[in-house]
């Protein structure tokens, strides 16, 4: 039974490199490639089977979906985001396409397809990176994730051009899909909480996104991606992606074990593959320097051209339309790119910290309008983060304190909450530019309420190293989380959930205590 063989193998191999600090997709694919080897010298039949295909599709959709439940459109009509996909491609493509022309003796036609599928970031593992810190929202992750947008569209016509086939007629119903937002508003409000929720996810990511789409001519991941992004100003947005969570990351262990089962190369695959990783930096470089010169920080650019270096599945998809003699080693190159992609992401933030002053001179004078720096003025009480814990701290606090000021890295957050009165502003609290420039002579607390831990971490030291000796509080789930939040120079880290058992208890000896006076 290879479903029992898939499970057995990812499951290992995830739990072993995960042990390690790597994320589990990495050993996912090694999985894959296990398995694959694993049919090579027995007689057990390893193969991607159309059930494995359609697992692995299936989590992709979901993936995208959730993407898109968390992309504000408008983040894409910008230039750092249209400037530098267009130029990113065009410069990738101009420079790789004579070199494997010449060096692989192919033909320019080949040579030019090879270089677009090489010049495509996976859209899959970034946002699964960025997700996984929840930093989808943040400045660099809304570049990172419009350029793959713009990435994704390119490629989409392409696959058009090659394959011969364009849209039909029925794709123009399309530019309607606005119209029905309203209808789907209703349609989440009316789901609840519970199953019917998790069911209209899958309706809308697979049946009217992913196959609708693919009725009309047009990609089933872009449909999938277009139900969710319409869906992104719903207030309940969020909560249908996290219903969605363990489903979307059950399919995508299919995804990561159909690229290593695909099988084994051949020698040329491999020297292919090799050359394809060690130009990889290169591809990450000109994303840094095209970001900075469109004004963003060194942190930003960092960061987001970090999750871009990598190679694409849909690179894998462009070449089983043009280039099926290509796939393996293109198939090869991506899980080389995605494992040297993973772990650099996976520490990002400490690898910018300890190499910022480094790449920080290379900034323009004048910053985009995302990242300027402000001024806490007469504030007495910082709160980093203004999720659902940061806000409630917020709230409290401001019945006792007026000078009160919450930061977080979702500018559409913090315009939410002005509206409602906070005094929140938008700035990336990890940004280690933003802590060199800012002045705070009166702040006394600081309230750490990221979701990531490697951005309190990075917050605690920076505030230290800052010669900041207020109070610093952060929240977390784990007690070895606690402890490195307070060895990173917090003086208190609490349990989220034991802080909730006690703020219940709390309530229940105020209301006693009330009764008897």
């Amino acid at each position: 039974m290879p479903e029992a063989l898939w499970i057995s193998f990812a499951f290992i191999l995830g739990l072993m490199v995960k042990t390690v600090g790597l994320p589990p997709l990495v050993g996912y694919l090694a999985a894959g490639f296990l398995l694959s080897g694993l049919g090579s010298v027995t007689d057990l039949t390893i193969e991607s089977t159309h059930a494995l295909e359609e697992f692995a599709h299936i989590g992709v959709l979901l993936l995208l979906f959730t993407v898109g439940l968390k992309l504000k459109l408008r983040s894409i009509f910008s230039p750092e985001v249209i400037g530098g996909s267009l130029l990113h491609f065009a410069i990738t493509c101009t420079v790789f396409t004579p070199g494997l022309y010449l060096l692989m003796d192919l033909s320019w036609s080949t040579a030019l397809l090879l270089a677009i599928a090489l010049s495509f970031s996976s859209t899959v593992l970034a946002a699964k990176v960025l997700e996984s810190k929840r930093e989808l929202r943040a400045f660099h992750g809304r570049v990172a994730i419009g350029i793959l947008i713009m990435q994704d569209l390119i490629a989409l016509a392409v696959m058009s051009f090659a394959a011969g086939q364009t849209p039909s007629q029925w794709a123009l119903i399309v530019f309607g899909l606005p119209l029905l937002r309203p209808v789907l508003f209703r349609l989440l409000d009316a789901s609840g909480h519970d199953e019917l929720l998790v069911l209209l996810g899958l309706l809308l990511a697979l049946v009217l996104g992913g196959y609708g789409f693919d009725m009309v001519g047009l990609s089933s991941e872009l449909g999938a991606l277009v139900f969710g992004a319409m869906l992104a100003k719903h207030p309940r947005s969020q909560e249908l992606s996290k219903s969605l969570w363990s489903v979307k990351e059950m399919f995508l262990v299919g995804f990561f074990l159909q690229i290593g089962i695909g099988g084994l190369p051949d020698a040329d695959s491999l020297m292919f593959a090799v050359i394809a990783g060690l130009v990889l930096p290169l591809k990450g470089i000109l994303f840094f320097f095209l970001l900075l010169a469109f004004r963003l920080r060194a942190r930003s650019a960092f960061l987001s051209s970090l999750a871009l270096t990598n190679y694409s599945e849909f690179g894998l998809i462009v070449a089983s339309v043009a280039l099926p003699e290509w796939l393996v080693p293109l198939a090869i190159s991506v899980s080389i790119s995605f494992a040297i992609s993973a772990p650099l992401n996976r520490f990002a933030h400490p690898i910018f910290e300890r190499y910022g002053n480094r790449l920080t001179p290379f900034e323009g004078k004048q910053h985009h309008p995302d990242e300027q720096p402000i001024s806490l003025g007469t504030t007495r009480v910082l709160i980093m983060g203004m999720g659902r814990t940061g806000t409630a701290a917020y709230d409290w606090i401001a019945r006792h304190e007026t000078e009160l000021m919450g930061l977080d890295s979702d500018p559409a957050k913090a315009q939410k909450h002005q509206k409602r009165g906070r005094n929140v502003v938008f700035a990336d609290a990890e940004d280690a530019s933003f802590w060199s420039g800012l002045h705070m002579p009166s702040v006394h607390s600081v309230i750490l309420a990221l979701g990531d831990i490697e951005a309190k971490l990075v917050a605690a030291r920076m505030l230290r190293k800052l010669g900041f000796r207020g109070y610093i509080v952060a929240h977390t789930m784990y007690d070895d989380e606690a402890k490195a939040i307070r060895e990173a120079g917090a003086n208190d880290a609490y349990l989220t959930m034991s802080e909730t058992g006690v703020a219940l208890g709390s309530h229940i000896i105020t209301r006693q205590e009330q009764k008897e006076s």
